[in-house]
């Protein structure tokens, strides 16, 4: 059974004063009058949450004031690993294919995977992906080379690697990023 959006909004403010370090400037008070003019992003946050992703406020977009909700789990979600990077990279799997595919299912939640400079500065919030990695959003040259990039934090640093898009793995899954 889905959460209804007063248990989620209470989830996401538990979460938001839990993590003041996060979102410093940003007031609780904003963010739910913004999440209740804006059912789709209620529906986004619900799929994030419920695939494990522990969404909280990261920040504010420069250009257009939106904040910024980003997965906050220690690891990547576990209710999105196991996925290519795209569907062509899936369509074009002839065998052991994997149940979909990140941007595929990002698209249906309604949000993005995270940018490279997206999650670095998620990993200027905290440590994430120590034991797991997130597929990232993958520069078109390099896409049609074959390749999809991912991200991980090994050492005290943050990596980006590259990978087959067609390659899939128990512990890399992506990371999401809803504008709202």
């Amino acid at each position: 059974m889905a959460m209804n959006d007063a248990s989620l909004l209470q989830i996401l403010k538990a979460r938001f004063d839990k993590h003041p370090e996060r979102h410093a400037a940003i007031g609780w008070s904003e963010v739910q009058a913004r999440l209740e003019r804006a059912p789709e992003a209620l529906a986004a946050l619900r799929a994030m949450e419920e695939t494990a992703g522990e969404p909280d406020v990261v920040g504010r977009d420069d250009d257009s004031g939106q904040i910024l909700f980003c997965d906050c789990c220690a690891e990547s979600p576990p209710g999105r690993r196991s996925l290519c990077y795209d569907q062509a990279a899936l369509d074009a799997r002839k065998a052991n294919k994997p149940q979909g595919s990140a941007l595929e299912m990002a698209a249906a939640m309604g949000v993005s995977l995270l940018t490279e400079a997206q999650y670095r500065a998620l990993q200027e919030l905290g440590e994430f992906d120590l034991k797991t990695s997130s597929w990232i959003q993958t520069p078109a040259e390099v896409r049609a080379l074959g390749g999809a990039l991912f991200a991980d934090r090994r050492y005290g640093r943050t990596f980006v690697y590259h990978n087959g898009a067609q390659s899939y793995y128990a512990a890399r899954g992506f990371r999401a990023v809803l504008r709202v």
